[in-house]
C-alpha cells in the first residue's frame, strides 16, 4: 500500500470519530503503540528541530525503502510522529520524496493543534523528506 492509500485509510479511520477529543485519544493511542526507541539512539543529532517537545526520528534505508523509528517525550507528539511512521515507513524513498504532505491537512489536525504543534508537523515532514533524499536511488 502506497502513501495515498495509507492516507485515505487514516482519513477514513479519523472520520469514524464524532469529535476532536476522540480523535486526539486515537492519535495518542497510535503513539502508545509505537515501539519505544532504544535510549542509545536518542541522540541530539536525530532530534527534530522546531518541535516544542523532544522528538527523535531514526531513519535508515533497506532496499531503497525508508524505514522510520521514532519516539517523543510527549504523548500527543509521539502520536503525531506515529502518524508519519504509519504513512511513510517502508515506502520507496522516491515515493516519500514525492508524497504531497499537504494532503495531511485533510485530517484537520493543523486546525485543532496549538500553533507550535502544527509547526512541528511541518518540521517532521521536512526531516523525513530530507532522510528520503539521502537514500541513493536504486539502492
Amino acid at each position: 500500500m502506497g502513501y495515498e492509500e495509507r492516507l485515505q485509510e487514516l482519513l477514513d479511520e479519523l472520520d469514524l470519530f464524532q469529535d476532536w477529543t476522540e480523535r486526539y485519544e486515537y492519535i495518542i493511542g497510535l503513539g502508545k503503540q509505537l515501539p519505544p526507541l532504544p535510549e542509545a539512539l536518542k541522540t541530539d543529532d536525530i532530534l527534530i528541530k522546531g518541535c516544542q517537545s523532544r522528538v527523535w526520528l531514526h531513519t535508515e534505508s533497506r532496499d531503497g525503502k525508508l524505514i522510520l523509528a521514532a519516539d517523543s517525550d510527549s504523548l500527543i507528539t509521539k502520536g503525531l510522529i506515529a502518524l508519519f511512521v504509519r504513512l511513510l515507513s517502508g515506502l520507496p524513498a522516491e515515493e516519500v520524496i514525492k508524497a504531497d504532505m499537504s494532503k495531511l491537512d485533510q485530517t484537520g489536525l493543523k486546525d485543532h493543534l496549538a500553533p507550535t504543534r502544527a509547526n512541528a508537523l511541518n518540521s517532521m515532514a521536512g526531516q523525513i523528506k530530507q532522510a528520503a533524499a539521502r537514500i541513493p536511488s536504486g539502492s
